[in-house]
């Protein structure tokens, strides 16, 4: 754990986004990536790890205010309020209407990055060029891949809990041996299809700091456990990769850069994972009935989200 693994190279970043390139691996025109992986009999077994019934949101509340990690804040206002109730022009029709504006990507809005959202050198996802999004939003690898619902088998893995400490910290990573040490704590393992959410302790560690200065992530090694796992979706309480950038030049986001544009694996970011960590521990089952319904935003190339365990 921590900084005492080397950063890599370019030249080792290079030939793991190569290695690890899925285009065409489901067929010349596969834009779904490793959504493949997660079936339809993968989901019918995943709906049967319900017990309770309980439901836990792992979105944040929409910021309409500038935080440090999110200068640019939701834009909300009001259409018809209480004391314009009755001014859309029906007669005994009294109603509030709300108009909302915001940037679906960053460092606060918990959301999901379709795979036209990250290029390398000038390509996406299928080898497909960046001018494939232009002024007017995506032609392909749009967030409408994901327009009937993602919903399967979710993991929560807890790494801080599991080495005993409440928090990585700035400069540290989460390796391999992380995440298997919290499999092997939390009695769980990662498999085909599963919707792998990687908490590194965001709340704790903003409680304790007072502030924003960067996250803790995931390190590139991680990339190949990733796929050898045949994880369909990967999450965070950050943005899966560290910051400050991990320091490899060409490559300020390797989990982002070769994890959905070679891969293909969709990323949601900016996940309040500390109430269910917490229910999580009280009953030791890490594995739960997972959700999202992303908006069907036409040429997206990410959507804002409000994703919902059920256990």
């Amino acid at each position: 754990m921590g900084s005492e693994y080397a950063v890599p190279t370019t030249a080792e970043l290079d030939a793991l986004y190569e290695s690890l390139k899925n285009w065409g691996r489901w067929g010349a025109d596969d834009q779904h990536g490793t959504l493949n992986h997660l079936t339809a009999a993968r989901r019918a077994a995943a709906a049967r790890l319900v017990r309770t019934g309980e439901s836990i949101s792992l979105a944040h509340d929409l910021a309409t205010e500038p935080l440090p990690e999110h200068p640019h804040p939701v834009q909300h206002h009001m259409l018809a309020s209480g004391d314009a109730r009755d001014s859309n022009g029906i007669p005994g029709y009294e109603a509030a209407r709300d108009h909302l504006a915001l940037e679906v990507h960053g460092l606060s809005t918990t959301h999901v990055d379709a795979l036209s959202h990250m290029f390398v050198r000038g390509e996406m996802f299928g080898g497909r060029p960046a001018s494939e999004v232009r002024s007017d939003g995506a032609r392909s690898n749009t967030v409408l891949t994901m327009a009937d619902g993602v919903v399967g088998r979710g993991v929560l893995l807890d790494v801080p809990r599991a080495v005993g400490i409440d928090f990585f910290d700035n400069g540290q990573v989460v390796t391999v041996e992380d995440l298997e040490a919290a499999e092997a704590s939390e009695g769980v393992r990662v498999g085909p299809g599963d919707v792998l959410l990687v908490a590194w302790g965001r709340a704790a560690r903003r409680k304790e700091r007072r502030g924003f200065d960067g996250f803790a992530g995931l390190h590139a090694e991680c990339l190949p456990w990733l796929q050898d796992r045949e994880v369909a979706v990967l999450g965070s309480d950050g943005i899966s990769d560290p910051m400050p950038f991990v320091g490899t030049p060409q490559w300020p986001f390797p989990i982002h850069q070769i994890g959905i544009t070679a891969m293909g694996l969709p990323l949601i970011d900016n996940l309040s994972l500390a109430r269910l960590g917490q229910q999580c521990a009280e009953d030791g089952t890490w594995e739960f009935l997972f959700t999202m319904g992303p908006l069907r935003i036409v040429k997206g190339t990410g959507c804002p989200v409000n994703p919902v365990a059920v256990r």
